[in-house]
């Protein structure tokens, strides 16, 4: 253990996407592995994923931010920067939550997901995030205003944890590399739920499609998508990334799942050959572990995600495409063996530890 006490750490996931959650598996894991208590503040959807892999966590109920995307592309971000004075009135409820829960919860530090709100005087209080340089899709000017505004939220924090790596090769480009970091920022490594998923499965050679995100969108491209592999020459494993009833016209070279997680979703990206997936930050931690690569269709309007495809397809570690042009058939033997980038950041899913183990030694 890090020091000789047990703490009670609060860990709060944003509801915004499942990637946020998911990238906390680690901490948890290591606050658990030290001998700390963890309590996980989160919504309804986000403890049924929590509990079914810790079984008997300690969780509180804490409402999300709700953000919702338009089905249309151009209305999507003009959605998102419209959502600014909804989500600065849920920053404020989570500030009155946490006051009226703080002694309940008798809890010794914080460290919350992009959730801005859960931070207090008398508790050590870290904030996690990979966006530094929000990009609004709305022009410099209009990022110059965002920043200025998140910083503030970010200075009422003890700390802030960028998960990337510093210097030019990096995951997040100036989303987590800005010109001026906020104070008390610390690059801590990659974080992955797949950091303890065990030996790696030999690869299969299939093309894996991998759903998730916001609807209407990610129904929008499960059609899309779902056209396309039925064409398809190659065997295809889908996940449709939502409980519903499987399709009645599956073609042999299809294997269907309408969602998987955990282990089992490892091991299907560890099989394959080439992913088609959203180009969510958490998604492409996960990849890289797991030393995949693949296609990256950024959900409409999610501007952080189309930065992240456009960034990382000219870094050439993916292949980015849109929902109006992706092309399985012409796209994914350009990708078939796309491998070679994993090794630069194999060995950054660890880096979180020290800086997580510190902080706690400072509660002493």
């Amino acid at each position: 253990m890090s020091n000789n006490i047990s703490k009670r750490i609060l860990v709060a996931p944003l509801d915004w996407g499942l990637g946020h959650t998911t990238r906390c598996i680690p901490i948890i894991n290591h606050l658990k592995a030290l001998g700390h208590k963890v309590i996980v503040a989160c919504n309804h959807w986000q403890r049924s994923f929590i509990e079914n892999i810790y079984g008997d966590i300690e969780t509180v109920h804490l409402d999300g931010y709700n953000v919702t995307y338009s089905a249309h592309d151009k209305l999507g971000k003009i959605s998102l920067l419209g959502s600014v004075p909804s989500i600065c009135a849920a920053i404020k409820r989570e500030e009155q939550w946490l006051q009226r829960h703080i002694k309940q919860l008798n809890i010794d530090g914080i460290i919350s997901d992009n959730r801005y709100g859960l931070h207090h005087q008398s508790v050590p209080s870290i904030i996690i995030t990979h966006q530094l340089e929000v990009q609004t899709g709305m022009g410099k000017g209009s990022n110059r205003l965002i920043q200025k505004l998140h910083y503030k939220f970010l200075a009422q924090f003890d700390g802030v944890w960028v998960p990337d790596v510093k210097g030019d090769i990096n995951l997040g480009g100036q989303l987590s590399h800005p010109k001026h970091l906020p104070l008390d920022a610390q690059y801590i490594g990659l974080l992955s739920q797949f950091q303890d998923a065990g030996p790696k499965r030999n690869w299969d050679g299939y093309l894996l499609i991998l759903l998730s995100g916001p609807e209407p969108q990610r129904s929008i491209l499960e059609k899309i998508l779902w056209q396309q592999a039925k064409a398809f020459t190659g065997k295809v494993v889908f996940v449709a990334g939502k409980e519903q009833n499987a399709p009645a016209d599956i073609p042999g070279h299809i294997t269907y799942h309408a969602r998987l997680g955990g282990a089992e979703l490892a091991h299907v990206i560890q099989g394959a050959a080439v992913v088609v997936c959203r180009s969510g930050y958490s998604t492409i931690m996960d990849l890289m572990l797991l030393g995949k690569s693949g296609i990256l269709i950024p959900t409409p309007g999610q501007t952080e995600q189309e930065y992240l495809a456009t960034y990382l397809s000219e870094s050439r570690f993916f292949m980015a495409a849109t929902q109006k042009n992706i092309d399985l058939p012409k796209m994914v033997p350009a990708f078939a063996h796309m491998n070679r980038h994993s090794a630069l950041f194999s060995d950054k899913y660890q880096l979180y530890k020290p800086i997580l183990e510190e902080w706690l030694s400072r509660m002493d």
